[in-house]
């Protein structure tokens, strides 16, 4: 092909094609070193003179939004030049050296964890800036992130502003509008596909790709939760961590108003998991009959942080501002804290810590704001699939008697007890082994949307940055079997606000053969 596009720019090959029109790859004849760029040839979809004047109009604006993202990122083409001829509308830009994720997919196959990660940390602060210029690009997917050869940054590129552009029409109030949604379907969340894009529609975009890398799966061959909406992947990425996983599932929630407000929400929420945390194994749950969640959840009225997942409960009582006092249940100690103690707080901090003490728990609460009786339960991750949580601590195996664990089924010399382990569950959470702690609950609790609405993030948020320590006063075993465990716990929380908490909790514990432990399913 010798084509030359405004006596300047020849041809050396068409890159793609699509309704909107061509992109090509040329050389810059006017330039000493022939550098090449990307032409991308845009026609308007009407040809009427005065939509044509508005599509001119948009088009120099887009451009010129166009080189002022380039100018302050090279992780954004920088724009070259722009003209027009014939009736179509061109745009010269930096021709990125690298291979679209898509392509390396298919090069290479699936991407590490850690990876995947990279790509989305180097990324996210990319579309902070973007959207900080009120600009939603509203096409993330594989296809328009390159990594660059030269450095292996991922650059993000066609924006879908310009193309948007083309689609403009007059509506019946003699208003410019377009007439066409920008955006790829799989990848788009619903509010975006309805033509009203939000900043975190980016996100679910992002999200979206970052689990074709992880399990090679396009968004339509995926499963959908018929109700809630929720994307259904972890059974195809059993590897990935609760933490990463908890980001994606926030990234991809169905309504905009439970994903990260913000990219830099997201990126600090990726940033606190950036821990050199024990190798885990993936947990096999038992078939065990569901127990109801705690009482001692997160209350759905508390904010979380930018760090904090919402689908967490902790296991442990959670400061709320309130000063309505709390009403005690489930073995928890008779202690009114009324007036002194925001009842609220205590309340919340007391379902909290139940709710993290039921792991393994499908959730069906009785939820119970305790004043006096915060659970250590911990918030658990919002993952809507199968979680592998990851297996921080091994505990060690401590012989208990027969009278403690009945001979069902297996040997039980070698067993650990489980009033230990709700022992070295607090021991570990004390010594700031939070990501351990966090994987001494089962998938199931860890993974229950409603105590734990933010995943291991609001966990975090709660054990890191409200509690300062649990005294454990007294533990005892109620029974016990070759699959599941009832312990009775007597605790007293340290807030970092200077409260003291008491509380008696009763766990709901599961034996996790493959790990030879016991794992907390669930408290009350």
């Amino acid at each position: 092909m010798d084509t030359l596009l405004n006596n300047r720019y020849r041809v050396i090959r068409t890159l793609g094609s699509g309704g909107f029109g061509e992109t090509f790859l040329a050389e810059d004849s006017q330039m000493p070193s022939h550098r090449r760029c990307v032409i991308k040839q845009l026609r308007p979809i009407h040809h009427n003179p005065q939509i044509y004047q508005l599509v001119q109009e948009r088009f120099q604006r887009e451009a010129a939004i166009l080189e002022d993202l380039g100018g302050y990122s090279d992780q954004i083409p920088s724009l070259y030049a722009y003209f027009q001829a014939d009736t179509q509308f061109y745009v010269v830009q930096e021709w990125i050296e690298g291979d679209t994720l898509t392509a390396k997919i298919q090069q290479q196959g699936l991407l590490s964890e850690s990876s995947v990660r990279e790509i989305l940390i180097n990324i996210l602060p990319v579309l902070e800036y973007i959207h900080g210029k009120r600009i939603i690009h509203r096409d993330i997917k594989p296809d328009n992130i390159i990594l660059r050869h030269r450095d292996g940054k991922p650059v993000l590129i066609d924006f879908g502003a310009v193309r948007e552009s083309m689609g403009t029409v007059v509506n019946s109030q003699g208003l410019p509008t377009s007439s066409i949604v920008i955006g790829t379907p799989g990848y788009m969340p619903s509010e975006q596909a309805a033509g009203r894009p939000v900043y975190s529609s980016d996100l679910y975009s992002l999200g979206m790709t970052a689990i074709y890398l992880l399990t090679g799966k396009q968004p339509q061959d995926l499963e959908t939760d018929s109700h809630s909406g929720e994307i259904i992947w972890r059974r195809h990425a059993l590897s990935v961590s609760p933490t990463l996983a908890a980001v994606i599932d926030r990234a991809i929630a169905y309504h905009p108003r439970e994903r990260f407000a913000t990219a830099r929400e997201m990126l600090e929420a990726l940033q606190v998991g950036i821990v050199n945390f024990p190798a885990t194994v993936a947990y096999q749950q038992p078939a065990v009959a569901p127990t109801s969640p705690v009482s001692h959840l997160q209350p759905s009225n508390t904010p979380s942080s930018p760090a904090t997942l919402t689908n967490t409960v902790a296991v442990s009582p959670r400061a709320v501002a309130t000063s309505a006092p709390v009403n005690q249940s489930n073995n928890q100690k008779g202690i009114v804290l009324g007036s002194i103690i925001a009842g609220s707080l205590i309340g919340t901090s007391i379902m909290i810590g139940l709710a993290l003490n039921k792991p393994n728990q499908p959730a069906t609460q009785n939820v119970e704001p305790v004043a006096s009786s915060p659970v250590a339960t911990t918030p658990a991750t919002s993952i809507n699939e199968n979680t592998t949580p990851q297996t921080p601590i091994t505990q060690q195996p401590v012989q208990t008697t027969p009278s403690q664990i009945p001979t069902s089924t297996e040997s039980v010399v070698a067993r650990p007890s489980p009033a230990e382990a709700v022992e070295n569950y607090y021991d570990t959470i004390n010594q700031g082994e939070y990501r351990s702690a966090w994987n001494l609950l089962s998938p199931s609790y860890q993974n229950n949307r409603q105590l734990h609405p933010n995943g291991y993030l609001s966990y975090l948020d709660w054990w890191g940055g409200q509690v300062q320590s649990i005294d454990v006063e007294q533990v005892s075993l109620v029974e016990a079997n070759s699959e599941i465990a009832t312990v009775d716990a007597q605790l007293n929380y340290s807030l970092k606000n200077g409260k003291q908490v008491p509380s008696s909790v009763r766990f709901s514990m599961l034996w996790d053969a493959d790990n030879n432990r016991w794992v907390i399913s669930g408290a009350k």
